[in-house]
């Protein structure tokens, strides 16, 4: 059904604690943590720790500049002793959700990986980051020495003198205390979920703030005076989205995904999974990961199937008029 999928079948995406409530119930040993060696072997081996919001996302971030040897998921910045993720998400702890990334300090500076942090977060917002609240997802730096300290503030000063924020920076900068190992089932979460990482990163919102400030932000900016690139039509990611082939989507997609998002068929009206979900969240296209609509838009029309009065963003949807129940139609997709 060339590049368009049926809306019948969206995948909802509840944007809680960074997938708390989903992933407590599915993973079974989520609270093992099988310490990953950060032995530096090599004299050329540095270490820098990060806040950034959900650490699923700054994690693989890193992990995509050549260089970085290693990116682990952790708590950091609180008092607490062997903090769990149940506690730091519900912020119960002072912690907040942090990376340790290892990396080859002759290919990067520390000055320099401290601007590829800022080309993946919000350092205006202390109140959170992106769809997940709260202190435990506020951005922050942690410093080890006093030549790190002064690189991060070098780096917010030109930042600031290029305005290319409407708003203050308000990134915490600490010193760095003891940094606490996630669960296992967060390390490289996005390598092994990676559907469900594209839905939860997507739906936070954080990538289409970043391409509307920077464009892209694989790169890595020759110096910290490189000015961020305006996004514009063709930057949006869902213009550049590649439909999968066939025998992917067979792969990926469950049975009844693949029949109602390429075989046009139907969800069974009253016994689908979101007619009666009342969560708080967002639906999603379960390819693209396209933004469609939002439980606040949502109605109860009697059809059996879940009902909205608008879509987030009528660029991201299309209208198609049928005649399949004789009557004519008007059927959205994306």
């Amino acid at each position: 059904m060339s590049n368009n999928k049926k809306i019948a079948l969206i995948s909802f995406i509840l944007l809680i604690a960074a997938g708390f409530i989903i992933y407590k119930i599915e993973n079974k040993g989520r609270n093992t943590i099988t310490k990953i060696n950060t032995a530096v072997t090599s004299e050329n081996t540095a270490i820098a720790y990060f806040a950034g919001g959900c650490f699923w996302c700054i994690e693989s971030d890193f992990e995509k500049l050549p260089g970085v040897i290693e990116s682990i998921s952790g708590y950091m910045g609180g008092t607490e002793q062997q903090p769990s993720y149940e506690q730091v998400a519900a912020g119960s702890t002072s912690h907040r959700e942090s990376i340790k990334v290892l990396y080859d300090s002759t290919q990067h500076s520390y000055e320099e990986l401290v601007l590829y942090y800022f080309r993946h977060v919000d350092p205006t917002d202390d109140s959170g980051s992106f769809y997940d609240r709260g202190n435990q997802y506020a951005p922050a730096i942690y410093y080890q020495t006093a030549e790190e300290k002064t690189a991060i503030e070098k780096v917010i000063k030109n930042l600031q003198k290029q305005m290319v924020y409407k708003k203050p920076i308000v990134v915490d900068i600490q010193k760095a205390d003891e940094f606490w190992q996630a669960e296992d089932y967060h390390q490289d979460y996005y390598k092994k979920n990676p559907l469900r990482y594209k839905h939860y990163r997507t739906g936070s919102g954080r990538d289409s703030y970043l391409e509307s400030i920077w464009g892209n932000t694989d790169s890595m900016p020759q110096d910290e005076n490189t000015k961020p690139v305006a996004s514009s039509p063709t930057n949006n990611r869902w213009q550049r989205y590649t439909k999968p082939s066939q025998e992917e989507l067979k792969r990926t997609l469950e049975p009844l995904q693949y029949n109602v998002t390429q075989e046009e068929g139907t969800e069974t009206p009253f016994e689908n999974e979101y007619n009666s979900n009342k969560a708080t969240g967002i639906y999603v296209d379960i390819l693209s990961g396209e933004p469609l609509f939002s439980s606040t838009h949502k109605y109860e029309s009697g059809t059996g199937w879940p009902s909205f009065w608008q879509p987030i963003d009528e660029q991201f949807i299309v209208k198609k008029k049928d005649f399949f129940l004789i009557f004519p139609r008007t059927e959205i997709r994306s």
